[in-house]
């Protein structure tokens, strides 16, 4: 989007799409970009809530310009976040509007002064406190770690919008519109989950006390910093935030294999066959040398199954899958299952190392585990298969709520 969109009345869309960022965070695939949202209210007082990165700094002030005559001023920016890719813009801001008051709590200061050196014009909030622009009011509520320390989120109790910084937000661009009722939904909510899985999922429970603390407002719209507003159905994030931090994952198994000649690869085809006979619904397969992490790790987070298996390389695990189970440690997931198959030739190391994995996370290990030598001989292929059905019965079994 190339201009400025009223969401309501006095109150303004005017983030940007970055379309040439690679990788988000510099570790996150961006095949369909990413937006960065800020927030303009016109009031007796105006408050530009959030900034953009530095790299999108002119189309975001050419865009301020569009919304305010030259010679009215911005009153207050409202930090919500201090990531620079919210952040990134300020001191520019802060040179064309130098009275500007930047409004943010004890350690949202703290961090503008050790990212800008900006000590200046600023005001600490509490949490809960209120901020009055004329016709709209504004309550703070401070959300620490979702997903740093400082987040916050700010609700505008005139219009019923809670701008909720990066929670509720996901990656992809803008491009036929801002709203839910706007955009490819579905699209949006996968890159939701892997925004969600790979970001923010660690601190799940940080996430279910901001959702707590929010219960009770008349949330009309969800305007988040990255991804669609949501006016139509503002619920529906709210739901899929509440699962996913729940740890509350769906019916479906995914197995994740490398195979550097072939071999492995025929053990994982035989516990898909297996999978096959007894279940039909969602398996996902993928193949970790030539998919990222952030879509495996979305996929985990989906689903309850889970089947890892690998090839041994020079006497310890596969690197590429030990990237995988040292994040997967670090995201602290559960109710999961899990399965584990690999290969050696003339020393163990891979499977061995997946089992102390599943027994560091603490999910119940699907019987049985195989270690073929070279390649699967009938046997290997016969447990493989029997991995699977054992696997399928219980996720079959599983009572999803």
């Amino acid at each position: 989007m190339d201009t400025t969109i009223p969401i309501t009345e006095s109150i303004f869309w005017i983030g940007v799409n970055d379309r040439q960022t690679h990788l988000f965070e510099s570790i996150w695939p961006l095949p369909r970009g990413v937006s960065y949202n800020s927030y303009l209210i016109k009031d007796e007082k105006t408050a530009l809530i959030d900034t953009v990165k530095h790299s999108s700094s002119t189309n975001f002030m050419d865009k301020i310009k569009l919304v305010l005559p030259n010679d009215k001023p911005i009153d207050y920016l409202i930090i919500n976040h201090m990531e620079p890719d919210h952040s990134g813009s300020i001191t520019l801001l802060r040179k064309l509007y130098p009275n500007i008051r930047i409004i943010g709590n004890k350690k949202t200061l703290e961090y503008l002064n050790d990212f800008y050196g900006i000590t200046e014009n600023v005001q600490t909030i509490d949490d809960g406190d209120t901020l009055s622009l004329g016709k709209h009011k504004l309550q703070f509520f401070i959300t620490p770690m979702v997903h740093w320390p400082e987040t916050m989120m700010t609700f505008d109790h005139t219009d019923k919008i809670l701008f909720s910084g990066d929670a509720f937000g996901g990656f992809g661009t803008l491009d036929t519109g801002i709203f839910d009722d706007e955009v490819d939904v579905s699209y949006f909510d996968d890159e939701i989950l892997r925004y969600f899985s790979n970001i923010v999922g660690k601190y799940s429970a940080m996430v279910q006390k901001a959702i707590a603390k929010l219960k009770d407002l008349p949330i009309g719209i969800i305007a988040a910093t990255h991804g669609p507003i949501w006016r139509k159905d503002p619920g529906h994030i709210i739901t899929l935030y509440d699962k996913w931090s729940r740890n509350e994952p769906e019916k479906g198994i995914v197995i994740v294999y490398a195979s550097m000649y072939g071999n492995t690869e025929k053990m994982m085809e035989a516990i898909a066959r297996g999978i096959g006979t007894e279940y039909e619904k969602c398996l996902r397969i993928h193949n970790i040398s030539t998919t990222h992490l952030s879509y495996i790790i979305r996929d985990i987070w989906r689903y309850r199954g889970l089947i890892l298996g690998a090839p041994t390389y020079n006497m310890k695990l596969f690197p590429p899958m030990n990237s995988l189970t040292t994040m997967l440690e670090n995201k602290l997931l559960k109710n999961r299952v899990i399965g584990l198959f690999g290969t050696f030739t003339w020393s163990g190391g891979a499977v061995s190392t997946l089992s102390e994995f599943a027994q560091k996370v603490k999910w119940p290990l699907v019987e049985p585990v195989i270690e073929a030598k070279c390649s699967p001989d009938a046997e290997n292929i016969e447990q493989c298969v029997l991995l699977g059905k054992n696997m399928a019965r219980i996720i079959n079994d599983t009572v999803i709520s």
